[in-house]
């Protein structure tokens, strides 16, 4: 079977002899950090590139991004661009709680699994995590772990992160976000969103991004950029200012404070001219819809968790993901139960879908 793909760019001009040191016709469903910078991304990193403009972020282009986000979400939202997610997460959540303080979470939330401890060690708080079916917390999970409040013997759950989109793919709903911001503040606690992939949340929803937000009683929350075609970088934005406390001495701290910041401003403003985070969103949802229905018809494909986002999650059988990991990377979500996890991104293709569709059923005939 022969795999096409897209053609390979031209190097560019001024590039060091013998680039680009990777095979550019190589195509994968293993992260969505996996993909390049999207073009206009780049092409705002060029033009902001010229001249001087005051470091730390007194510069137009942080400027202009503040009133980007209150554009967004709202006058009165304080906005901190950081350099990545893990920083953006335990920034938001050291502002939200003290050093005796706890975060309820899922058990598969990335604060949890993927960020070798750094909201404990870095953040000096607790995470109580809860098991869910399909990465989404409700009421009644968060109180698993909400109680205790006085008991000098465990740390005091006064905050609950969230995800969204979570990292089984799936969203929560509005209704599902306000009955989740309501129940944490009846009992006093705080409300984060990692929103890694908000874009696609906001996309999938189609309603605008302040409604599952800040309408919905988030107090917090981490704006996903690097997943969506920026070269890095993530925006802390406090919804409810008076809920967070310390950001702009704690991101420094925490060593999340870039100095030529206008280079991760400049980045999300290119994002947010003409809603390209929107757009680029929906098209990673479309692939990895269309990669669903490629795949989930097929004799020994059991797909595990709704499609609501850019990822399919999916249990094949015995040797068949090794056997197609040899033409597309990809990773294993639960390797005893062989659950895989393909995920799709702004630069993924309809022939990048139905080539990798065509080997995961040339696979499964073997």
């Amino acid at each position: 079977m022969t795999v096409t793909s897209t053609p390979a760019p031209p190097a560019l001009p001024g590039a060091p002899a013998g680039w680009p040191l990777h095979d550019t016709a190589r195509r994968g469903f293993a992260s969505d950090n996996y993909s390049g910078v999207h073009p206009e991304v780049l092409a705002a990193l060029a033009a902001a590139n010229g001249g001087h403009q005051t470091s730390y972020g007194d510069d137009d282009y942080t400027a202009r991004l503040k009133a980007e986000m209150e554009r967004l979400f709202g006058d009165g939202v304080e906005s901190y661009p950081v350099f990545n997610g893990t920083g953006a997460n335990v920034l938001s959540l050291q502002s939200l709680v003290p050093r005796w303080g706890a975060v309820v979470c899922a058990q598969t939330a990335h604060i949890n699994v993927d960020e070798n401890g750094a909201p404990e060690r870095v953040g000096g708080l607790k995470l109580l995590s809860v098991p869910t079916a399909d990465g989404k917390l409700t009421p009644e999970l968060i109180d698993r772990e909400a109680w205790g409040w006085g008991d000098e013997h465990r740390a005091q759950p006064l905050a609950v992160s969230i995800t969204q989109t979570t990292e089984l793919g799936t969203r929560y709903s509005i209704e599902e976000l306000r009955d989740i911001t309501s129940h944490a503040h009846s009992l006093g606690m705080k409300v984060h969103m990692d929103g890694a992939r908000l874009a696609n949340a906001a996309a999938g929803l189609g309603v605008p991004v302040r409604a599952f937000t800040r309408d919905a009683g988030v107090d917090i929350l981490s704006f996903g950029g690097t997943k969506n075609g920026m070269l890095f970088g993530e925006c802390v934005v406090a919804l409810d200012p008076e809920a967070a406390h310390g950001l702009a001495y704690l991101r420094k701290m925490d060593m999340q404070l870039a100095s030529k910041m206008r280079f991760v401003s400049a980045q999300f403003l290119a994002l947010l001219e003409d809603d390209l985070w929107l757009r680029s969103a929906a098209h990673s949802n479309a692939m990895a819809a269309r990669l669903r229905a490629a795949v989930e018809g097929l004799d020994g494909v059991e797909i595990t968790q709704e499609t609501q986002a850019n990822g399919v999650f999916a249990i094949l059988p015995d040797g068949v993901a090794d056997r197609v990991r040899d033409r597309f990377k990809f990773y294993d979500w639960d390797a005893k139960r062989r659950e895989v996890r393909w995920m799709c991104s702004f630069d993924t293709t309809e022939q990048d879908v139905d080539d990798f569709a065509a080997a995961v059923r040339e696979e499964l005939a073997r």
